[in-house]
């Protein structure tokens, strides 16, 4: 098994090694590939579900350009988040690396819920992606990419010290809450207020076009190769519901299902689609379909109150399916050939090296990413080796439901491994272990742990010496004030 170890940078060393970075292009990229490099757009929607689109067969929710990306490139029916909730997704995609090495395992304190309720100590969350990290925006950046980001960030106070020459709507805010919600007037990093009326998703999708065509002039005036990487990471559709009120009542008007009913959350993906749309034609109309590689998922599961994502079990800040699996597409024009359906595992830690290869940037020197580069399976050059998947989350997130093990948290300390088609949790209060066959039972609803032994013992050494290769922490200490 490989072994992986962390890197925290000094800046001195971070500024020497993102300095000497477009000194070296990937081995993978001839002479006229470097010349041309793809501009990349990374679509991030918050608190979309795997079910939540009209591509997984929902007949409540529309997004038609959301299903042009899967139709024109590329889509994944088995592709993971790094974690089940905001903050700690979004930092192991931007830096590459498990919770374990930047310690954001969650939103705010690790203590979540009730303190009788929590029979263990869990592990000290960390609010912030800490500066030393190198980000896959200061990777490309050094490789002569200009970067730029629009909406949520949830990482630190500004994007601009973590790679990001611009920035729009970017800051430590997790949600809309204080901004004014989803309509104007509202107070976001360098969006000035607007007419009452106007839609954050909206605005976010203004901007974004906008850049798009100012920095295609200035790279068409100046003839020289200036691709960009955009970061699209919309606030839609998180929490709290606000969308247009035309399109509130248009879903009123259609046929909800026990899954899929609320209207106001079926318009905010609608306003998501439509800017997703827009973005997709203005690369039509400048042309610039064959040089841009855009993918699209989300950073978790959906809201299982909102939606749900049968057959998955269980939703956003659970390590069931239906807290962890998320849509994924990717289209490049004339390098992915479209309508592919790919069932191989992959997790939003494979983002980073993929776009670096892409752009025929190389890893920056003593940087060890901890996934895997999906250009072979996009272009069809080949396959990645088959390997595990895991997830490790030493901490409490209350607020259980229906398919949660309880009604008082969503996750208890743990850890997860896939494997081909076997899942196995560890639960750390107990011990407990369950492991699914997904193939047979996508949703979870069997443990076959009894069943298979031999499974069980073997998922779980590897899933322990990725504990120790990685330095996971394991809570074990008693809280005193537990009440069992």
């Amino acid at each position: 098994m490989k072994r992986h170890t962390k890197h925290r940078w000094s800046a001195l060393c971070k500024f020497s090694l993102l300095l000497a970075a477009p000194l070296v292009l990937a081995n993978a990229m001839d002479a006229g590939q470097a010349q041309r490099r793809p501009n990349i757009i990374y679509i991030n929607a918050d608190d979309l579900g795997w079910m939540d689109l009209s591509f997984q067969g929902s007949t409540y929710y529309e997004t038609p350009n959301i299903d042009r990306l899967a139709s024109d490139g590329i889509a994944f029916t088995d592709a993971y988040a790094p974690a089940a909730n905001c903050a700690p997704s979004r930092a192991c995609v931007i830096s590459g690396l498990y919770p374990q090495r930047h310690g954001v395992y969650t939103v705010a304190t690790s203590a979540r819920g009730q303190a009788k309720d929590r029979k263990l100590i869990p592990t000290t969350n960390t609010t912030i992606l800490d500066d030393s990290f190198v980000t896959m925006a200061e990777a490309l950046k050094a490789g002569g990419y200009t970067t730029i980001h629009l909406g949520k960030w949830h990482l630190g106070k500004d994007p601009l010290t973590q790679g990001f020459d611009i920035n729009f709507g970017g800051s430590h805010q997790g949600g809309p809450y204080r901004g004014g919600n989803y309509l104007s007037p509202y107070d976001y990093p360098n969006l000035e207020q607007a007419e009452p009326g106007e839609h954050l998703t909206d605005r976010l999708g203004d901007e974004a076009i906008a850049f798009i065509k100012a920095h295609t002039s200035a790279s068409s005036a100046s003839g020289k190769d200036q691709p960009f990487f955009m970061h699209f990471a919309a606030f839609a559709v998180h929490t709290p519901l606000v969308a247009k009120p035309e399109l509130i009542e248009r879903y009123k008007q259609k046929d909800g299902n026990d899954a899929h009913y609320n209207a106001t959350y079926a318009a905010m993906i609608h306003s998501l689609d439509e800017n997703v749309g827009r973005i997709l034609q203005t690369l039509d109309e400048l042309g610039l379909n064959e040089n841009t590689l855009v993918l699209f998922t989300s950073d978790n599961g959906g809201v299982y109150k909102l939606t749900r994502q049968w057959p998955l079990r269980a939703g956003k800040g659970a390590y069931f399916e239906g807290g962890i699996r998320v849509p994924l597409f990717v289209k490049w024009t004339g390098h992915i050939q479209p309508g592919q359906i790919s069932h191989v595992p992959v997790t939003g830690l494979d983002y980073y090296p993929t776009f670096l290869e892409a752009a025929g940037v190389a890893v920056p020197a003593g940087l060890e990413l901890d996934g895997n580069s999906l250009l072979p399976l996009l272009t069809d050059a080949g396959t990645i080796e088959a390997r595990p998947l895991f997830w490790h989350f030493p901490i409490y997130l209350q607020a259980g439901n229906a398919e949660t093990h309880d009604l008082l948290f969503r996750t208890r300390p743990g850890s997860v491994i896939r494997l081909g088609d076997w899942k196995l949790h560890q639960y750390f209060e107990d011990g407990g272990l369950e492991l699914y066959h997904l193939s047979d039972d996508i949703g979870e609803k069997k443990n076959l742990a009894a069943q298979y032994p031999e499974k069980v013992q073997e998922l779980l050494a590897l899933l322990k010496d990725w504990r120790v290769a990685t330095d996971a922490p394991v809570p074990s200490e008693l809280n005193p004030k537990y009440q069992p």
